[in-house]
């Protein structure tokens, strides 16, 4: 019997549901993968969509991840305040074989000290405060940087999915569960990020001064945290 791939997500309050769920189904359909879901409690945890999921496992046992994913949403910015959950992140990033975010998870990895001097994205309303955390911020759907893999925002998670799978499982792989997914986007509108045609600019520059307001001083303060 082969060694199952060890695919280990954070779960946490006011988490993006699609940042993980979107991801993790694609990871469960991968061949001998197990896959868990953290936190520090076996208990419902609520996602920012109005309804909550169960955790698989706990921070105290939970098994050694080959492949770490942190996703992403308000409450990742809470989470960087969480001194148990970023020595988890910081533990396991020790013996991943793969570190990984989607969307703003990426500044949980920055709070545990994983991203200085490592090219990072994250969502792009708050892409720019990822240089406080060390980071060298890339605008891309995925972005790898060795054994560093991040995803943009919420959607990203499909396409970042898809080059996890095709790295630890080979593209072919990857091709045969996109193509069980019908993961074949062709969306109404050309809206999708701030470079497209149709994006409300008024909406970018908005959600971006809301990102600097809300978000930057608990970055600010979890860069505080690493320095020496």
């Amino acid at each position: 019997m082969s060694t199952p791939v060890r695919f280990v997500a954070l779960l946490f309050p006011q988490v993006t549901q699609l940042d993980l769920t979107g991801p993790v189904q694609l990871f469960s359909r991968l061949p001998d993968a197990a896959v868990d879901l953290v936190w520090h409690r076996i208990e419902p945890v609520g996602t920012d969509s109005g309804f909550s999921i169960l955790p698989t496992t706990t921070f105290a046992d939970a098994p050694q991840a080959d492949v770490l994913m942190v996703p992403g949403g308000q409450g990742a910015f809470d989470l960087m305040d969480d001194a148990e959950a970023i020595d988890f992140v910081r533990s396991q990033a020790a013996g991943a074989r793969y570190v990984t975010s989607v969307c703003t998870g990426s500044f949980v990895l920055g709070a545990a000290g994983l991203l200085r001097g490592r090219r990072a994205t994250t969502h792009w309303g708050s892409h720019a405060l990822l240089e406080l955390l060390g980071a060298v911020p890339e605008h891309a759907r995925v972005v790898r940087d060795g054994d560093l893999i991040t995803g943009g925002g919420v959607t990203s998670g499909i396409d970042f999915a898809l080059s996890v799978a095709a790295e630890v499982y080979g593209p072919q792989v990857a091709r045969r569960v996109q193509l069980a997914m019908e993961y074949d986007p062709q969306p109404p509108f050309d809206a999708g990020s701030p470079s497209r045609p149709e994006a409300d600019q008024d909406q970018v520059a908005q959600t971006i001064a809301d990102a600097r307001r809300t978000r930057e001083p608990l970055v600010a303060r979890a860069a505080a945290r690493l320095q020496p």
